[in-house]
């Protein structure tokens, strides 16, 4: 677990200014401005299509942004001297589709960054791999084979695995999106208790409740802007912009 996340620390961990990001015409993040500061779970809500993903994916520049700045650290990814790929290692980040190696055990899926980046002896890797595969619930399945998981066990494994880089601040696009209704649950509670842990967390979600519950702060993204950005008590309980209603509309009559 890393160790910089202190909440009373006023600096913050993540600062992004006027971002902007275009696929050929179409103009998907405009002049996005947010800070995360450390300890904070953030999430970040809005219909399909209004930029949330690739807010995120910039953050960590899998996606580079054609405007503005991301700062991480206090170190700009975007300036010429900074070793991104140094940076990037104290961020993980957990995908909609698992992004597993089908063709490693699961052990080998969470000790392959750790050896190769970080030049982790195989031992060392493997005992912090199975400290967060017991985290995670999954200790037991250390040998198994990644195609014979169900949904949440990969994605439990994928949270593991980005645990075991030992980041800073965790990244989660959408990340029960692509599980059945049944097991969302599970992977929600790892998230529920890296929370508690006091990391550092971006989450694009579209599950309300635990936007509602889990969170700091909660961002309302809406045809590439944050239309409004608040609590959970703010956005859910009175929320200002009517795209906000809008959009909430079926959680708030909830």
């Amino acid at each position: 677990m890393a160790t910089a996340n202190a909440p009373e620390s006023r600096e913050p961990m993540v600062r992004i200014e006027g971002l902007r990001k275009s696929f050929g015409s179409l103009e998907v993040l405009r002049d996005i401005n947010l800070d995360i500061m450390p300890g904070q779970v953030v999430t970040i809500i809005g219909a399909s299509g209004s930029g949330k993903s690739t807010l995120l994916r910039c953050i960590n520049l899998l996606e580079t942004p054609d405007a503005g700045h991301v700062w991480f650290h206090g170190a700009d990814l975007a300036a010429e001297h900074v070793d991104v790929n140094r940076l990037r290692e104290k961020i993980g980040m957990v995908f909609q589709g698992f992004n597993l190696f089908n063709n490693m055990d699961v052990l080998d899926n969470c000790t392959l960054a750790p050896v190769t980046l970080k030049k982790m002896k195989k031992a060392e890797a493997e005992q912090v791999a199975m400290k967060h595969l017991e985290s995670v619930g999954l200790a037991d399945f250390a040998h198994a084979n990644v195609s014979n998981l169900s949904g949440g066990q990969k994605q439990r494994v994928a949270i593991a695995r980005a645990l075991c880089m030992q980041p800073d601040l965790m990244l989660f696009d959408e990340p029960t999106s692509a599980l059945d209704p049944e097991i969302v649950g599970e992977v929600l509670e790892v998230m529920r208790g890296l929370a508690a842990d006091g990391m550092t967390m971006v989450v694009v979600t579209h599950e309300m409740a635990f936007a509602k519950t889990v969170s700091d702060r909660v961002v309302f993204m809406d045809k590439g802007v944050i239309a409004e950005e608040g609590t959970p008590a703010e956005i859910f309980g009175a929320p200002k912009h009517a795209r906000t209603r809008e959009f909430l509309a079926r959680y708030l009559d909830d």
